[in-house]
């Protein structure tokens, strides 16, 4: 399954999710008393934050698959397939540090370059750190101008 086709999917879910919670909170508004209200308007952010938290996390992937799209064009994306791999798939933890350290010091020379900061954010992703691999991601989009 593609992750389109997930993303799709868990989309229909919480938007499921949303209408089933919205039907609770229009039923504590109905019952009046005050602490029903107070739960029902709970109720009612608990969708609208998740909503929030979809659209900007759609968004984010989006906007960074097009950058990875323009770094291809431009024959720029980092290879991973020559790093050695653990039996669970996972990158040996030896070979993503020396990966990581030469995309460190890329960044380091070219720090205005969204691609450099591209770079890092696979190289963080390998290496398994998800939230500088984010971080730098959005560094990369900032310097590419994808605000």
């Amino acid at each position: 399954m593609s992750a389109r086709s997930v993303s799709v999917l868990l989309a229909a879910v919480l938007v499921l999710y949303f209408v089933l919670l919205g039907g609770r909170a229009v039923a504590l508004f109905q019952e009046g008393s005050p602490i029903a209200v107070a739960l029902g308007v709970g109720v009612i952010l608990l969708p609208l934050v998740g909503a929030w938290v979809l659209w900007a996390t759609l968004r984010f992937g989006v906007r960074t698959q097009e950058l990875g799209r323009r770094l291809q064009a431009e024959d720029g994306l980092p290879d991973t397939s020559h790093l050695p791999r653990t039996p669970s798939g996972r990158v040996d933890r030896a070979a993503a540090d020396a990966f990581f350290e030469d995309f460190r010091a890329e960044t380091e020379a070219a720090p205005d370059d969204w691609r450099s900061w591209y770079r890092l954010a696979v190289a963080y992703d390998v290496a398994g750190d998800r939230s500088r691999a984010r971080e730098s991601m959005r560094k990369a989009l900032e310097l590419a101008g994808e605000r």
